[in-house]
């Protein structure tokens, strides 16, 4: 079980505050990565329904007595180390209370619609006058600059606009979406990039800066080979099931009872693969020797592949290949992921005790650093649960003016 009482390392991002405006997924994975790396981050939530994804149910985490809680499993995957604290930012009392926070903060990270804040004084020319060295995320779906500027930005929806659909999906199949809301988790690592690399920036310059991250520049940047194909070979890239464009053979093939994964990067591998079907000779075809001719000859030579494949079982095809160094796998369900020897032995399941059951299951954080590991302090917050002992930390509010922010609904 993992807590905030263990004895851990300080983090390397200890003594950053980080401000977290942000709801839903792309904003928060970013600030869960800075709290992992030991930011102290405050997670700014509506009073009475917080994060949108507080609602993103079912599943829930259930009590101990087996009865489901109020916290959403969405919620929960994505809001470890944060502390909630809830504002009415529809009042001017609200808006101030975040200005002061602000002024605070190193880090304020946003994923209103462009220009939402301006309202309320948060915007990013307001607070800079108020904190030079405040560092401040936007992230939107479009930017804050362009033609669709102004419009709301979804995870699918990008997905389509980026491209990512377009070559993803069986080749005689329509398009396909990715089975996580990539988009927006990447979109988070590359705000967690940003905002350290302004952070080291600020260290050089003593000035903090606005950063502008959008969905959809995320995407089409994540778009990688895909897009230098075509922006090179010119050629719009078509959807190829789980092939690849480049590379032959790298794609699932069938087994005698079920599917596994070959991914040959090199002519070396190719020879061992095929000592390993006991067809040495494919290996010196001239149709299938390198691997521009593979690419070539693609469907010969899938075909050959498969035939031999399904004479035996996934995991005999799995020793065999591991035996010749040949980089293969089985394609796992989420049950046998979490169940798998490596991923059992990388710790990549947590446990955190949490207000609403004796313990929560999350997965780790990958980053492993030697001298200032990645911590797990606070199990995601219960709505509003921090919010007195932020405005104590960080304002030194006392209990009187605590109360009276109550009596008007501030909090």
């Amino acid at each position: 079980m993992q807590d905030r009482d263990a004895a851990v390392p300080a983090g390397a991002l200890a003594g950053l505050r980080v401000l977290d405006l942000s709801r839903v997924l792309a904003g928060p994975a970013c600030s869960q990565m800075l709290a992992d790396l030991g930011a102290d981050v405050v997670k700014v939530e509506r009073p009475g329904s917080g994060d949108e994804t507080r609602a993103w149910g079912p599943p829930w985490l259930k009590h101990d007595d087996g009865s489901p809680s109020a916290e959403s499993a969405y919620f929960l995957g994505t809001n470890r180390n944060k502390r909630s604290l809830t504002v009415d930012l529809g009042q001017p009392e609200g808006q101030r209370l975040v200005r002061d926070l602000a002024r605070q903060a190193d880090v304020v990270l946003e994923n209103f619609k462009t220009g939402g804040l301006q309202q309320y004084g948060l915007d990013y020319a307001s607070l800079e006058q108020l904190n030079p060295r405040l560092i401040y995320c936007s992230i939107t779906g479009f930017g804050q600059t362009g033609p669709y500027a102004e419009r709301p930005g979804y995870d699918f929806l990008v997905q389509g606009m980026g491209g990512l659909m377009s070559v993803t999906g069986e080749a005689q199949g329509g398009p396909m979406k990715v089975g996580v809301a990539l988009t927006d988790v990447m979109t988070g690592l590359h705000a967690t990039v940003a905002v350290l690399a302004a952070l080291q920036r600020r260290h050089v310059s003593g000035r903090g800066q606005s950063i502008d991250l959008a969905l959809l520049d995320v995407q089409v940047a994540a778009l990688a080979n895909q897009a230098a194909n075509f922006l090179i070979g010119g050629q719009v890239p078509k959807r190829l099931g789980n092939a690849h464009p480049s590379i032959v053979p790298y794609q699932d093939f069938p087994t005698a009872d079920g599917h596994m994964i070959i991914a040959v990067g090199n002519d070396s591998q190719f020879a061992s693969l095929c000592a390993a079907f006991g067809s040495p000779e494919w290996a010196k075809d001239a149709r299938f020797a390198t691997n521009p001719e593979r690419v070539r000859y693609r469907d010969e030579l899938v075909t050959l592949i498969g035939a031999a494949t399904r004479t035996q079982t996934t995991d005999e095809w799995l020793r065999r290949m591991e035996e010749a160094k040949v980089p293969c796998g089985p394609i796992n369900t989420l049950d046998r992921v979490f169940d798998d020897p490596q991923v059992r032995a990388r710790g990549l399941r947590i446990e955190m005790s949490h207000p609403a059951a004796s313990a929560v299951p999350l997965v780790a954080n990958p980053i492993r650093l030697s001298e200032s590991p990645v911590s797990y302090r606070l199990a995601p917050p219960t709505l509003g649960q921090h919010t007195d002992e932020v405005l104590r930390d960080w304002l030194g509010l006392d209990a009187e003016t605590l109360a009276e922010l109550r009596r008007k609904q501030v909090l």
